[in-house]
């Protein structure tokens, strides 16, 4: 797959295949976001792979999923991930850029898992500290955010946004996942300049 092909493909996943990912491939994911961009190359980030099931439900329990589509959004019990990976910041290193550089870092490993066929969901409402005491992690970390990974259980569909950007389930259970247009992003360069010197009309 190349990079664009994985591009067009990434989305949200929250309903996931149980079949283990091969250490191998986690290991390669972290890999992926080793070589993200970072302000000044200083490069503050850590990570941790969770792949041990047992801390994986230990984890799963402190993360909220889908709030548009709650209170159903969360995964079922045969449908959840087999493995986060937790994005760490430094606090021995002082960042230039963190969120910057954490929003790299996790597209290269989003994009990298797609690339694998492995759907993920990165999270940021989520219970820090329970994780903190779950993994026993060291206070010179802070948690920024996590990823949950797992061999994709189903097939959300892009599509151009209209009057809402809210995600949503069809009646065949099909996730929607509206996109703004590429007319409604793109400006010209000179766009703003141009309505700034048109004359005024006469009303």
């Amino acid at each position: 797959m190349d990079v664009w092909e994985a591009i067009m493909k990434r989305r949200t996943v929250r309903r996931f295949k149980q079949e283990p990912i091969p250490q191998s491939i986690l290991i390669n994911l972290v890999n992926a976001a080793r070589m993200a961009p970072s302000g000044a190359n200083i490069q503050p980030l850590k990570y941790m792979i969770v792949d041990d099931p047992a801390k994986v439900i230990r984890v799963f329990e402190q993360v909220r999923w889908a709030a548009y589509l709650a209170p159903n959004g969360a995964p079922g019990e045969n449908e959840r991930p087999s493995a986060f990976l937790l994005i760490l910041l430094d606090n021995t290193i002082k960042a230039a850029t963190p969120e910057l550089d954490a929003g790299a870092a996790c597209q290269n490993i989003m994009l990298a898992a797609a690339a694998e066929g492995i759907g993920t969901c990165w999270m940021g409402a989520i219970k820090r500290e329970r994780i903190r005491e779950i993994l026993d992690l060291p206070e010179r970390y802070t948690l920024h955010t996590v990823i949950a990974l797992g061999y994709a259980g189903e097939e959300p569909v892009a599509e151009d946004a209209s009057d809402s950007i809210r995600y949503y389930k069809d009646p065949a259970g099909v996730l929607h996942v509206p996109k703004r247009t590429l007319k409604d992003i793109l400006l010209p360069a000179n766009g703003m300049q141009s309505a700034k010197s048109q004359p005024a009309k006469d009303e």
